[in-house]
């Protein structure tokens, strides 16, 4: 009979958690100049700790950045269940579009890193996505969004602003997200 899977002790939790977090810092202030032996002194454990959860420096790269958009994303459907479909989206926009501008360094240490055949961005992709979904299902239901945009519209919209974001001003950047919510509620029919 296979042994029964073992449980993660709650401090390997804590420092999984804790290193994640001290990675998503040092990515997105250092880009690909954060060390793994860095993140592992600051987060107050052993390089071999960090190694044990994650056996690469690419392997952190991608948890950190999983993380921090998983975070971002959750606080989508939060937002569709207090709001309209377009004021959910308007404000999930803003919080993207800061968390990117603030981000933009990570996703540089990512490309750099990540030199293989693999997609960094496969699972986060699904994260936006879904998020995107619930937010355009909401403001097509209650009428404050146009019917017809579809979640890989906004996406492509979304990240659009967001990779400008890294080559202008926040005003600009959030100029942006103005000009998408206005297509995205142009003709809408409020119910």
């Amino acid at each position: 009979m296979p042994a029964a899977p073992r449980r993660t002790r709650s401090d390997a939790l804590h420092n999984r958690e804790r290193l994640l977090e001290i990675a998503a810092r040092a990515f997105a202030e250092q880009g690909p100049e954060a060390t793994p032996a860095a993140i592992a002194k600051q987060a107050g454990v052993g390089v071999g700790t960090l190694y044990r959860h994650f056996p690469t420096r690419e392997a952190l790269l991608v948890a950190a950045h999983t993380r921090q958009i998983t975070l971002v994303c959750e606080k989508a459907g939060g937002l569709a269940a207090r709001h309209t479909g377009a004021e959910a989206t308007r404000a999930w926009l803003d919080h993207f579009l800061d968390h990117a501008m603030a981000n933009s360094n990570m996703c540089a240490a990512l490309n750099a890193a990540l030199a293989s055949d693999a997609d960094p961005y496969a699972h986060t992709h699904t994260l936006l996505n879904d998020a995107v979904t619930t937010l355009i299902d909401a403001g097509a239901r209650d009428g404050s969004l146009r019917a017809d945009i579809t979640p890989g519209d906004a996406l492509l919209l979304v990240g659009s602003a967001a990779a400008s974001a890294q080559h202008s001003t926040r005003e600009q950047a959030h100029r942006l997200v103005e000009l998408l919510m206005d297509a995205l509620t142009k003709n809408a029919t409020a119910a």
